[in-house]
């Protein structure tokens, strides 16, 4: 969900057919408003995959997250069961943290990294950049960034030109 900015459904049912591991995609199909889109795999996201691949049961089921324990193991985990333990390790480390908030850190870290609001956009699978931008916090980092870049570009264009003194 972090590095993908997926949505905590999209994670629910999510294919073993809709990753492609050589490429480091994956396919996620009827989105939001029913949208296909392509979200792209991390280093860190490709390893933690790979890893839980090598360890998850071989089973019929096409789900790619399977429940581990109890009286439902080997079924798909539904999207209650991920939010359950997202709740779960979140009052065990006592942060303030839902499966939204991995979406919203990807979209912050992005612009933060400057990643194009239009790139954050399409990896979300949002229809309008007013909904991408509401997603972005921008810290005062990238705000201050940004202004002394632009500064630099400003100044360069006035020096060299005799008309603007």
């Amino acid at each position: 969900m972090l590095r993908c900015g997926l949505r905590v459904e999209e994670v629910a049912h999510l294919c073993l057919s809709h990753i492609d591991l050589k490429r480091r995609i994956l396919l996620i199909q009827d989105g939001k408003g029913a949208k296909d889109r392509i979200v792209y795999l991390s280093n860190d996201a490709l390893h933690a995959l790979l890893e839980y691949l090598g360890v998850r049961p071989a089973n019929k089921v096409r789900r790619v997250f399977l429940v581990e324990k109890g009286p439902l193991s080997g079924q798909p985990l539904s999207i209650r069961g991920i939010q359950k333990r997202m709740e779960y390790y979140a009052r065990k480390t006592n942060l303030r943290i839902s499966c939204h908030h991995l979406r919203h850190t990807m979209a912050t870290q992005m612009l933060n990294a400057d990643a194009d609001l239009s790139t954050i956009q399409d990896l979300l699978g949002h229809n309008s950049i007013r909904t991408t931008q509401r997603y972005c916090r921008v810290s005062n980092l990238k705000v201050q960034r940004d202004y002394y870049k632009a500064m630099e570009v400003i100044m360069q264009r006035t020096v060299g030109n005799p008309n603007n003194p």
